[in-house]
């Protein structure tokens, strides 16, 4: 989810080196500009999903927890999680892709 989320922030900065920005602005000022707004982004795709959803991506993800272990802490099975961290990245990346078109 965070690689499909990154790429496509990439594609969508490509596209915006394009256009010509105020001389006056520092280049570092740019890039935590940039930062900001990814990791806006990125919240704003996780609260959109369902908790359980949301709550399987970030002990997968973020965390790193395997299936099982995620299972044992959620009450699922390893299927399940499976199931669910699909349909989250999934929705996830169907945001994204949502995200680009508008820009």
């Amino acid at each position: 989810m965070f690689r499909t989320g990154h790429n496509t922030l990439i594609n969508f900065a490509k596209r915006k080196q394009r256009t010509v920005y105020d001389t006056d602005m520092i280049p570092e000022q740019m890039n935590i500009d940039e930062s900001f707004e990814n990791q806006e982004i990125i919240d704003l795709a996780l609260s959109l999903l369902p908790p359980l959803q949301k709550s399987i991506i970030l002990l997968r993800d973020l965390e790193g927890y395997s299936y099982e272990e995620i299972g044992d802490i959620l009450d699922l099975s390893d299927s399940q999680v499976k199931v669910y961290l699909y349909r989250a990245r999934k929705k996830i990346k169907k945001q994204l892709g949502d995200l680009t078109k508008i820009q």
